[in-house]
């Protein structure tokens, strides 16, 4: 009897078996705590989302409207800081005519920030049309032609061609001191050219850069040194050219390819 009370004092000495209990207590901190940190970050995007109450222009320009960019611009005064659609606001900008690019910020605590760049006119396009150096037509009936700017006339939608072809043979004139004043593609596909000293050139509409090359070759050869005598050159012809005089001179008698 002895031995056997014993035995159950010894298992009554073993320690208990300790369940884990169930941490309340924490998850209820957890969960307050997620509260105070949403309130936070709620309390701090009200204070940043104030109205916006300022905006700034930025950029020298001449003939941007200034009317038309307040008028753009003042629908969103009173509203979000933070809420204000920057992209749609830049895409508004940069629909206005004479504008290049348009960069808008925002500056807390409730200024957005307006960068203009203005277009500037490489060519003139049409009667009333303005190219940018991009080839781009930004304009297309301009109030105002800047003096000095070469003509380009093309049908609608070849304005890139046209610009570029213009940018390829100015470039080879300036090295033989000479520069181009004008350049036309018709609607059969027909290029001519007026140089800057009045000098017509006919080009057609076949091989146009092979002719081209060889306008530049009769340029080096015979007709710079003749130049002041030159009205036009017609260089439709299949192995060379014609050079029409502004003095009666011997007749070519051959006639043009288109």
């Amino acid at each position: 009897m002895s031995v056997l009370n014993r035995r159950n004092r010894k298992r009554r000495a073993q320690p208990r078996i300790n369940l884990p209990v169930i941490p309340w207590l924490r998850i209820t901190s957890v969960f307050g705590v997620l509260l105070l940190v949403g309130g936070a970050v709620f309390a701090g995007r009200w204070l940043l989302d104030r109205p916006v109450e300022h905006v700034v222009i930025n950029g020298e320009f001449e003939r941007v409207s200034a009317d038309r960019l307040e008028s753009l611009l003042r629908p969103y005064m009173g509203q979000g800081f933070l809420a204000t659609p920057l992209d749609v606001v830049q895409q508004q900008l940069a629909e206005v005519p004479w504008i290049a690019a348009a960069r808008v910020s925002r500056k807390w605590p409730g200024t957005l920030a307006v960068t203009v760049t203005e277009e500037q006119p490489a060519a003139r396009w049409g009667e009333q049309g303005l190219l940018n150096p991009q080839g781009r037509l930004f304009v297309r009936r301009a109030d105002h032609i800047p003096a000095g700017l070469p003509q380009l006339n093309g049908p609608e939608g070849s304005e890139a061609e046209v610009a570029a072809r213009y940018v390829a043979i100015q470039e080879q004139l300036v090295h033989r001191g000479l520069s181009l004043a004008a350049l036309d593609l018709d609607k059969r596909g027909a290029w001519s050219l007026r140089l800057g000293n009045g000098i017509q050139v006919r080009l057609g509409s076949q091989d146009v850069d092979i002719r081209l090359a060889r306008f530049f070759e009769a340029l080096d050869t015979v007709v710079m040194a003749v130049a002041a005598d030159v009205s036009y050159i017609d260089m439709r012809y299949t192995n060379g050219f014609a050079v029409g005089w502004k003095q009666p001179h011997a007749a070519v008698e051959q006639v043009p390819n288109a």
